[in-house]
């Protein structure tokens, strides 16, 4: 799973959002390191949806804009789940093989 859409599915575990937030949430939760483009974050969402992991939760017109929302499924739960998991292994693995150096 790349970081971007570790990060979106991330961004859409606590509750549904619009594109723009989830932009917003994406940066805040990579501290800046990760800036999604309109671009690449709707090319995302296009996959999660094909592949169930997120889907289309309601519409809304702001400011004469339209607005559509996404939210988590329950299998995109799982698969962020699983990518937790997965990762804190792997940061378990290299912690225990730095601090064995006398690197941490």
């Amino acid at each position: 799973m790349s970081e971007q859409v570790f990060l979106v599915l991330t961004a859409l575990a606590e509750e549904p959002l619009h594109g723009y937030a989830i932009v917003r949430a994406v940066d805040g939760l990579s501290e800046g390191r990760t800036r999604l483009r309109v671009g690449t974050l709707y090319g995302v969402l296009d996959r999660l949806v094909a592949e169930g992991l997120a889907e289309r939760d309601r519409e809304e017109v702001h400011q004469g804009r339209l607005r559509r929302y996404y939210r988590l499924t329950d299998a995109g739960v799982r698969a962020l789940s699983a990518e937790v998991a997965r990762l804190s292994a792997n940061v378990r693995a290299a912690s225990s093989v730095l601090k064995a150096r006398g690197a941490l």
